[in-house]
């Protein structure tokens, strides 16, 4: 990164590698501040507000305007605001209406405040005036206060005192260390070798990122040529997150554009580290947000070097988390194919009840069919019986042989992408407070919050349950179990649910295996597969059924995933009837 500071698509980047502060006077003779009061003016005087015209009656030129306002806030850090005006007279008009120059810090603030701030530093010899100091934390901490300081420092001298202080994040989001590596990847992806990799993530919280869509919409389509070969990047706008996707590596090269993207994946695909990925190829490549003036979204198979490539279209169509997500997971899952392993669009819990007996069930459905609403309840009514509940994954799994062809399932993510919706019924996971809220007051909100640790999900665990999340059926009771694997797949390969505006669609819809992402592009390839481990399962004595959630059928919203949850534990534990825990004393 050549630049010191950038604002693009209302997010912040601050190279503490090229530029530090340490001093109030550092922070207002900046470049980072010069840029902020200039994308500042140019906001209010496109939407021609109140105080625009009030400083456009002292000055009409904005180049000067802005250098009196770095003037002016430089001076105010020692001295009060009659002072500033003895000894600058021609800044005095600026302070007829002072209770206007007060609004207008309180607006230059809130600007700041809402724009998305990143801090990254280069992890490598010390170059300029940056921060290279390996306390990266500390370094935003200090800017953080520094930042405080400065406004609240402007806030005295114009007379404004406030009895309330509240300690908000007014300096960075969000922080990023990262490495000039040369990667290990085949000669034909050498326009990806000078983008630099992420080591580490410091994350702010409250971190509530938005963005121009809050839906995902259709399937990822698979072509015939690399959309990656012979592109052409510019190592200054981009970051590569080497994540660990299950047991696969996949490069994810994202435009700072997207940051909010980029920097979320933290939360849920394990970063990882610099001996696991230099002197090895990657499984998977996923360029995120490429400018090419089109709506590109497709992978294709590298068969040559044994890897699956994407590339997605800087296009505000696109601007949305599940599109860095699914297009991961559907790389992942056509490899995983490739290797005659069964991907699962699906939640997978683990449950220990107080005998000792350990259960691993695995609820499969597409979005909003009911997985994790049903998990909640199976915690708040089996409390009296189970000892510990673990959530392996929550979205997306695979089931695998073992070396005797037994069943087994691992996942492939460290966190969870939930609807707030769904935790507004109950869905609570730990520490919200390590959450990355998604466009909270919009349809369809979202969190992304770390729940599984990265050796549990990999960890291949047996199937005692493998269930069907059925959304839209009012007749039958809440649990049955297929006689054959035949009558099983009949259900399971038809993948329907009613639609609860998670994506585009509505109403009752149906995807093959419930899992646009990658058996529904390779379903001839899946089907063998899909038949063998069914088979499989039966055998080997498996309890293969349907869990009839009605979610989607009005009014059951509550009642139905409570009712298919007492219904499990009815069914483990043997009882007819479910015992609650005794009252505290």
């Amino acid at each position: 990164m050549a630049y010191k500071f950038n604002i693009t698509r209302g997010s912040a980047i601050l190279n503490f590698s090229e530029e530090f502060c340490q001093s109030r006077c550092q922070l207002i003779e900046s470049e980072s501040f010069a840029k902020v009061i200039e994308k500042y003016i140019k906001d209010i005087r496109r939407r021609d507000t109140t105080i625009y015209n009030y400083l456009h009656k002292v000055q009409n030129d904005d180049v000067d305007l802005l250098s009196d306002l770095r003037s002016i806030f430089k001076l105010l850090l020692v001295m009060s605001v009659k002072e500033l005006c003895l000894i600058r007279k021609e800044m005095k008009p600026y302070f007829e209406d002072k209770d206007m120059f007060i609004e207008l810090v309180e607006d230059i603030y809130l600007f700041w405040r809402r724009l998305q701030r990143y801090a990254v530093v280069f992890n490598e010899t010390t170059r300029g005036a940056g921060y290279q100091n390996v306390q990266f934390a500390d370094a935003q901490n200090e800017f953080e206060e520094l930042v405080l300081e400065v406004y609240r420092s402007i806030q005295s001298a114009l007379g404004k005192k406030d009895k309330v202080l509240r300690q908000i994040t007014a300096g960075v989001n969000a922080g990023l260390t990262v490495t000039h590596m040369r990667p290990f990847l085949p000669y034909e992806y050498r326009n990806l070798d000078e983008i630099p990799f992420i080591e580490s993530v410091v994350i702010h919280p409250p971190f509530i990122a938005y963005s121009k869509r809050n839906k995902r919409d259709g399937v990822f389509p698979e072509v015939k040529t690399n959309p990656i070969e012979d592109k052409k990047f510019d190592a200054d706008s981009w970051f590569c997150y080497p994540a660990k996707v299950g047991d696969l590596l996949c490069f994810v090269y994202f435009n700072v554009k997207f940051m909010a993207q980029g920097v979320t994946l933290c939360n849920l695909f394990d970063l990882a580290d610099e001996e696991e990925y230099r002197n090895r190829k990657p499984d998977l490549i996923y360029v995120f947000g490429y400018e090419d003036g089109k709506d590109n979204q497709a992978f294709f198979q590298d068969e040559s070097n044994d890897m699956l490539v994407a590339l997605l279209s800087a296009n505000d169509e696109f601007d949305y988390f599940g599109y860095m997500k699914k297009m991961i997971l559907t790389l992942h899952n056509v490899q995983k194919i490739n290797h005659r392993q069964l991907p699962i669009h699906g939640a997978m819990v683990q449950m220990t009840l107080h005998n000792g007996e350990t259960k691993n069930i695995v609820v499969m459905g597409d979005s909003g069919a009911g997985k994790s609403e049903t998990i909640e309840q199976i915690k708040v009514h089996g409390a009296a019986y189970i000892t510990d509940l673990k959530t392996i994954y929550d979205d997306m799994g695979v089931l695998s042989l073992d070396e005797h062809g037994k069943v087994k399932t691992s996942g492939t993510e460290i966190g969870a992408f939930v609807r707030l919706d769904d935790l507004d019924a109950g869905y609570s996971f730990k520490e919200l407070d390590r959450s990355v809220f998604m466009n909270p007051d919009q349809v369809n909100a979202r969190i992304v919050i770390p729940i599984t640790a990265y050796k549990d999900v990999v960890a291949k665990h047996d199937v005692d349950m493998f269930l069907y999340a059925n959304n839209y059926d009012e007749n039958g009771d809440s649990l049955d179990f297929f006689d054959t694997p035949e009558s099983a797949l009949e259900v399971f390969r038809a993948g329907n649910r009613m639609a609860k505006g998670t994506t585009t669609e509505y109403g009752l819809v149906g995807s093959y295996f419930a899992n646009p992402f990658g058996p529904v592009q390779r379903r001839e390839q899946t089907e063998p597969i899909l038949q063998d481990y069914f088979k499989r399962m039966f055998k080997q004595g498996v309890k293969v059924g349907q869990l009839r959630t009605r979610l989607g059928i009005k009014g059951n919203e509550h009642t139905g995933p409570q009712k298919a949850a007492i219904d499990i534990l009815k069914y483990l534990t043997g009882e007819d009837e479910l015992k609650a825990l005794p009252d505290e004393d």
